[in-house]
This record gives C-alpha cells, sequence and structure tokens, in this order.
C-alpha cells in the first residue's frame, strides 16, 4: 500500500471519527433536553395534583381510597398476571388439561365452565401450529423473540405537553365554576341579594295575610297584628335572608363571608312588609 492510500485512509477515519464526536454531541444535548423537559412536565403535573387537591378539600371532596384492583398481586417486574402463589397442594400453577387415556394414569380430565366432570376444560388443538420466530438463548433453546415496538420519547413527552395543557385548561374552568356560589350562580352579588331580601319578604307577606285573616275571625288583636306587621315579620324576613345568602350564597374557594348588603336588606324587608299590608287594605276597600 503507497502513502498517498495511507493518507487517505487516515484522512477517511478523522473524518468518521469527527462525524462520531459530532453525532454523540447531538445525542447528548437531545438527551438533555428530553431530561429538561420531562422535568417540567413532572413538576407541572405535580402542581396539578396539589391544585386539584385543594379544590377537593374545598368543595368536600376528599381523594378517593385506592381501589380492590391497586391491590392485586403482581409478579415479575409489575405484571399484573402471573402464576398465583401456591398455598397448598390444589394452589399450584395448573398445568395443560388432561384427557382420558394420555398416559397419566387415567384422570378423569379437567372439570368444564358447567362444572360437569369428564369434560374438558379446554378443546384440543391442531398439531400443526404457526411457527414463531425465534431466538437462540444460551443454553441453545429457542425462544420466541421479542418485538419491542419502538417508542419516540419526543413524540410520548409532546402528547404529555398537551395532555397538561388541557389539563389546565379544565382546571381553570373548575376554577371558575368553583368561585360561583350555590344560590343563583350566574347573578352578580347584588343581585342575588336583592332576591333573596324580596323573596324571604314575600314568605313573610304570605304569613302577614295569615294574620290579618286570623285578626278577622277574632284570633288575633289589633296590637298583636301591628307589631307582627312593624317589626316581627321585617325582622324575621331580614335574618331569614342573611341566613341564606350566608349559607349557599358563599362560594367554596373564596375565603371570608360573602357581601350580604344588610342597610339595603334592611330596607327591603322593613319595608315590603308594611307596603304588601297596606296595598292589601287598598285592595280590600277597592274590592269592597
Amino acid at each position: 500500500m503507497s502513502f498517498e492510500e495511507y493518507a487517505a485512509l487516515a484522512r477517511q477515519l478523522a473524518e468518521q471519527r469527527r462525524t462520531g464526536e459530532r453525532d454523540a454531541a447531538a445525542e447528548s444535548e437531545r438527551r438533555r433536553d428530553l431530561h429538561a423537559t420531562a422535568d417540567y412536565l413532572h413538576q407541572r403535573l405535580t402542581a396539578q395534583g396539589h391544585r386539584l387537591d385543594q379544590l377537593g378539600r374545598a368543595i368536600g371532596i376528599d381523594q378517593p381510597p385506592a381501589g380492590p384492583g391497586n391491590d392485586a398481586p403482581v409478579s415479575g417486574a409489575g405484571a399484573p398476571f402471573g402464576p398465583p402463589a401456591a398455598t397448598g397442594p390444589s394452589a399450584a400453577w395448573p398445568g395443560p388439561p388432561t384427557t382420558p387415556g394420555s398416559g397419566d394414569g387415567g384422570s378423569a380430565g379437567v372439570a368444564g365452565p358447567s362444572g360437569r366432570s369428564g369434560v374438558e376444560a379446554y378443546p384440543q388443538m391442531p398439531e400443526a401450529r404457526l411457527a414463531l420466530p425465534t431466538a437462540a438463548s444460551p443454553a441453545g433453546v429457542g425462544v420466541p423473540a421479542q418485538r419491542a415496538a419502538a417508542v419516540d420519547p419526543a413524540m410520548e413527552l409532546e402528547l404529555a405537553r398537551r395532555m397538561a395543557d388541557e389539563a389546565d385548561r379544565h382546571g381553570q374552568q373548575a376554577e371558575l365554576l368553583a368561585q360561583r356560589p350555590a344560590l343563583l350562580p350566574t347573578w352578580s352579588p347584588l343581585a342575588r341579594a336583592v332576591a333573596v331580601y324580596a323573596g324571604c319578604g314575600a314568605a313573610a307577606g304570605v304569613l302577614m295575610l295569615t294574620l290579618v285573616l286570623a285578626s278577622g275571625v277574632g284570633l288575633v288583636d289589633g296590637f298583636t297584628l301591628g307589631a307582627w306587621i312593624c317589626a316581627g315579620l321585617p325582622a324575621l324576613a331580614f335574618f331569614g335572608g342573611y341566613l341564606v345568602l350566608g349559607r349557599w350564597g358563599r362560594p367554596h374557594t373564596v375565603a371570608g363571608t360573602p357581601p350580604r348588603y344588610l342597610p339595603l336588606g334592611f330596607l327591603i324587608c322593613f319595608l315590603l312588609v308594611p307596603l304588601g299590608y297596606c296595598a292589601y287594605l287598598l285592595l280590600f276597600r277597592a274590592l269592597r
């Protein structure tokens, strides 16, 4: 071999070495990027889990207990099935079904699904079977070759990122829903308070009409009727609206007491009942 051929071979080897170094550096950079992305997604998922736990505690839902499937025994590297643990002579892993006259001492066979003895649990398989690809083992025995599907880490991380984005979107929607009270969730706090106090005043007006009718038949005297109309029923309506707003008008995730608009409620309740009584008197006089 001439000197020129040696020089060309050395240049080729040097170029291959530089190419290998560049490929190794690119692969190392790709792995660092994948690890960084995986750490970022892990932090996002951890934060989402904490936030969901907070929302669950706010609305009174605890974490669900572990299901019965989580306690299933596993074998090997986390496989959900495998031979059961032997607890006695009858708990051994069952072998292939036997048939009468197979040379095993005249066994009557394994009971079928219907529980009848002498019926094979599995049908006989034909002798001709499909040949599986085998790989030579160290002991020289052919075993089926396991073909693992190629997984692209970048694609899997991208799918995980999209799912995390979708979880963030649903989490924001859940937070918006959790910030709404159970009573009239789409109404503003002022409109909700007006509706609650007005409803309680209307209920007090119904009680006022009952007292007026009772006074007409002599069951209630005039002083008692006036006291209930001017003070008793309006006070009941006011405190009823106050309690309703405090119980069903408070969002689950908002700390503190919700706005109850006490002056407005006092005005509505202490004016609505007497005005209702005056309207009743005017209507009665007009119809009379």
